[in-house]
């Protein structure tokens, strides 16, 4: 009880206390009124939106029991209290404003009323729970299996319902001079930057349009390099992935009509994680990681590669692996990188065919239409077997890239180095990689470098190291990651600390 509000008989007191603690949180909805004969005795209601019925005035144990007070005089009301107030069936008395508090993030109401040195919990329905709806863009081994909806309010109730801490910030902005698109920032105050949040309400309060029917647009419109492929927004349909983000430090921005966050500020490595990877060992996380890393260099880099040491440096290979090569092309009209240029937009024409046919039937049509179309310009001697192969391993490694919009850079990517490979050689290859890693390296996200933790920003950035390639176990990781505010990166202790 040691630094706890305690609840008095003054109703403006406890209010005010109350109201201090959920300052900026737009999803708390609060009501006073008041109750019986001569209306003489102030009532105070509090709940998260979507927790607690829109008609639990007139329907609920709540608004049974204020219609019964409505009718009693003022010493008849405080009587009624003492006599029937934990009669009612799912309710309980709190004597501090933090117990208030938490039992309130727990998705239920609570009641203050003047002249009482208590307050009540009535139960209401709770968050939203795994039937809102399932994520199929994201799916994990390991975690929850609930995803966004495309309302805005049950989606930071989503949030909220893991992270119940009054420092959980809800702040609403309308975007859209006819849609009036309700979105909403979510953070912890005090551990996300302020500048940060600061910029991203500035970015969203100039962008005048006629309409925002998704999060894609406002994401267009605030980037600052908008000539990058690369994207400084992480999307997710995930409310695990959003909170463990919020617990970073990092702000989630929901979209109303839209079941995918946005994510900021992010970094290279962000878009390599995901949630299970932190609800499993970490000498498998770790080792998916690599992968992960390993196959986004193939998806850009393995296409060019062939080229490169096809047409310019084959004393690179063994003489008995070149003249397999020379073999397999044998009777193919075309030069190499029409072959891989060729396979590679057909297999795009097939993964947005797959995307756009509904159903079960858009997977089966990538595969069965990547085997057929494969074998099919073998045998007709287009192309050759090992490019239909180099194409194929391309294609694999590009899904194992846990983001899309990431996954996308480097497909567009692979058509730059495919070029540059064509005409150069490795030096193609080579000069193009030093061009990406200028770029990556100029990029910034709402101030945080693209490439930390793996370019040096100050003394903490070395720790995020730990959370990279490799995830070492989670005792180690007791700092959160540098997008938390300067002197808040202390995530976790030890009990003896």
């Amino acid at each position: 009880m040691d630094n706890q509000t305690p609840v008095v008989k003054n109703i403006d007191e406890n209010i005010r206390n109350f109201e201090q603690m959920f300052e900026g949180c737009a999803d708390i909805k609060k009501r006073k009124f008041a109750l019986g004969k001569e209306a003489n005795v102030d009532c105070y209601i509090a709940f998260i939106e979507v927790t607690v019925s829109n008609m639990m005035l007139s329907e609920s144990i709540l608004g049974s029991m204020i219609r019964r007070m409505c009718e009693l005089s003022k010493g008849d009301i405080y009587r009624y209290i003492d006599e029937n107030g934990l009669g009612i069936s799912d309710t309980a008395e709190f004597k501090t404003i933090e117990e208030v508090a938490d039992m309130m993030l727990t998705g239920d109401a609570i009641v203050f009323i003047d002249g009482c040195e208590k307050a009540f919990k009535i139960a209401g329905k709770g968050y939203p729970g795994l039937g809102v709806i399932q994520s199929q863009s994201e799916q994990v081994t390991r975690g929850s299996r609930e995803s966004f909806t495309e309302s805005v309010k049950a989606n930071t109730a989503l949030i909220r319902k893991r992270i119940r801490n009054p420092e959980l910030k809800v702040k609403e902005i309308k975007a859209g001079r006819r849609s009036k698109t309700l979105n909403a920032l979510v953070y912890l105050d005090g551990i996300a930057r302020p500048e940060v949040l600061a910029e991203v309400e500035k970015r969203l309060e100039e962008i005048d349009i006629d309409g925002v029917l998704d999060s894609g647009t406002l994401e267009q419109l605030m980037e600052s390099s908008w000539k990058s492929p690369f994207p400084q927004f992480q999307s997710t349909e995930r409310p695990d992935k959003a909170a463990m983000a919020v617990l970073e430090g990092r702000i989630v921005l929901l979209t109303d009509n839209t079941p995918v966050s946005i994510i900021l500020p992010v970094n290279y490595n962000s878009f390599f994680q995901t949630t299970d990877d932190y609800y499993n060992r970490w000498e498998v996380v770790s080792l998916e990681r690599l992968i992960r890393y390993v196959a986004s260099l193939l998806a850009m880099l393995l296409p060019a590669m062939y080229l490169a040491v096809t047409n310019f440096h084959t004393q690179l290979l063994p003489t008995e692996l070149v003249l397999a090569f020379a073999a397999a092309r044998e009777g193919v009209p075309f030069p190499a990188v029409v072959e891989v240029l060729l396979m590679e937009m057909s297999f795009e024409l097939l993964r947005e065919a797959g995307v756009r046919i509904p159903g079960s039937l858009g997977g089966t049509i990538g595969i069965v239409g990547g085997l057929i179309v494969g074998q099919a310009a073998v045998e007709a001697n287009l192309v050759s077997p090992i490019v239909v192969i180099v194409v194929a391993l391309t294609a694999l490694s590009s899904f194992a890239i846990p983001n899309e919009e990431f996954g996308a850079a480097y497909r567009i990517m692979k058509f730059i180095f495919i070029l540059a490979a064509a005409f150069l050689g490795y030096y193609g290859i080579v000069l193009m990689g030093l061009l990406l890693i200028l770029h990556l390296a100029g990029l910034k996200s709402f101030g945080v470098p693209y490439l930390t933790p793996f370019v040096w920003v100050d003394g903490d950035s070395r720790e995020d190291l730990k959370d990279s390639f490799i995830r070492q176990p989670l005792f180690r990781l007791f700092r959160r990651p540098l997008f938390a505010r300067r002197g808040q990166r202390i995530r976790m202790k030890r009990k003896e600390e």
